[in-house]
């Protein structure tokens, strides 16, 4: 494999051992799962982005590298740009939403719009790497058939990815996701399964249906899913210069928000920046296990007995990232909070109507989370909130219609 210099390989953090770049379905020794590790003090600051060091200063230099996308942070990454499986995901677009800022009461909203990656959300990054992985393996690595249970959004992404590659692939999807992913997942060329149900109906059913072995593409089983979602906090700090004060995250699977705050993480060890935003973790008030446990002061959080959201990205009662999205909130002073159905759909149209930005209806979840963070906390005024829109609102569009209709319009 080419990987990036500063990349030490896979560390587990049960029995402290470290592997090399395929050992990722899990542990060797414990079968724990592992996590991507880097030796920062290789990388300098000013060479992976054009800025100096908090330390020195601030003044920023040249724009980062002209690599395409999210590669061009290859050096925080384990692969090189030159190996990767890429349709151009990542440098998508920070645009200003005064109007929302005024509401607010704040100084600077900015949206990061993940709608535009290739597939229409922000999985593309993790899937990007996550087939990388898969790419660099030797031709002799049996890894057929390659498997996922998805909500919708990661299987449409992982069949795109796959398709660059001559594996068979698998995604279990509940029969409650979107008809345009399901439709996609087909177009792509991925084999898909619908499952009666829910998410974790979907998730079951990989072992029940699959006789062979086979190698996952599961969030937290592949390391290098969320390890694609951090890039997103290394473009929050080269298009701003800094990292803003706020930002507000759908979360599901908890896979968006450790990867993320790994990445605010690694802009601190860098030196880049001494403080981390205010990561703010939003799910359905109707199935919301990662901000329970938060509320409650757990480490693991409780499956939900009866998940009930029309929003089906968001609908994970048991995600697979609960514990390592808690720890990491915890470890940046973040905080989550629920929001209902209807705010989340109200403030995704609303955002259509004032900002031109196509929001999914999980998109909708950061808007209606800051607006709900705005009512209980408040905020002093001069802050920079990014809001995490994770899906084009062509994802959706029935969701959405269908929610104007009901009030309606």
């Amino acid at each position: 494999m080419e990987n990036a210099a500063a990349f030490q390989g896979l560390r587990c953090a049960d029995c402290d051992t470290t592997h090399g770049p395929t050992a990722d379905q899990g542990c060797p020794d414990c079968g724990s799962a592992v996590e991507a590790t880097y030796d920062h003090e290789a990388q300098t600051a000013e060479d992976i982005f054009g800025y100096p060091s908090a330390e020195n200063g601030g003044e920023s230099t040249d724009a980062v590298t002209a690599n395409a996308g999210q590669w061009r942070f290859d050096e925080l990454l384990p692969f090189g740009h030159g190996t990767a499986i890429s349709a151009g995901e990542g440098a998508t677009p920070l645009l200003s939403a005064e109007r929302l800022a005024g509401e607010l009461g704040v100084e600077t909203v900015k949206i990061k719009d993940e709608g535009r990656n290739p597939t229409g959300s922000v999985y593309d990054r993790g899937m990007s790497l996550a087939v990388t992985a898969i790419s660099e393996r030797d031709a002799a690595d049996d890894i057929e058939p390659v498997a996922l249970a998805t909500t919708g959004n990661s299987g449409q992404s992982a069949a795109a990815y796959l398709s660059r590659l001559d594996v068979r692939s698998y995604a279990f999807v509940p029969s409650r996701s979107a008809f345009s992913n399901k439709s996609m997942i087909n177009v792509h060329g991925g084999e898909m399964r619908v499952i009666g149900g829910r998410y974790g109906d979907a998730a079951a059913a990989v072992d029940d249906q699959l006789a062979a072995d086979y190698y996952s593409l599961q969030e937290f089983t592949s390391p290098y899913r969320h390890e694609g979602a951090k890039t997103v906090a290394f473009e929050l700090y080269a298009d701003l210069g800094e990292l803003p004060d706020y930002c507000f995250v759908p979360a599901s699977t908890g896979e968006l928000v450790a990867g993320i705050a790994k990445g605010f993480e690694e802009l601190v060890a860098l030196g880049v920046t001494t403080e981390t935003p205010t990561l703010v973790a939003v799910q359905p008030t109707s199935c919301a296990p990662i901000a329970t446990a938060v509320e409650r002061g757990e480490s693991e959080p409780e499956p939900w007995a009866v998940p009930d959201t029309i929003i089906g990205e968001l609908e994970v009662a048991d995600p697979a990232g609960g514990s390592q999205a808690v720890a990491a909130l915890d470890r940046v002073d973040g905080t989550a909070l629920t929001v209902d159905d209807d705010d989340i759909l109200d403030a995704a149209v609303t955002v259509a109507n004032n900002e031109i930005i196509e929001m999914g209806a999980a998109g909708g979840a950061a808007p209606a989370g800051a607006w709900a963070y705005a009512e209980e906390h408040g905020f002093d005024g001069d802050e920079t909130v990014v809001l995490l829109n994770t899906e084009s609102g062509s994802k959706t569009p029935d969701i959405l219609k269908s929610h104007l209709m009901g009030g309606g319009r």
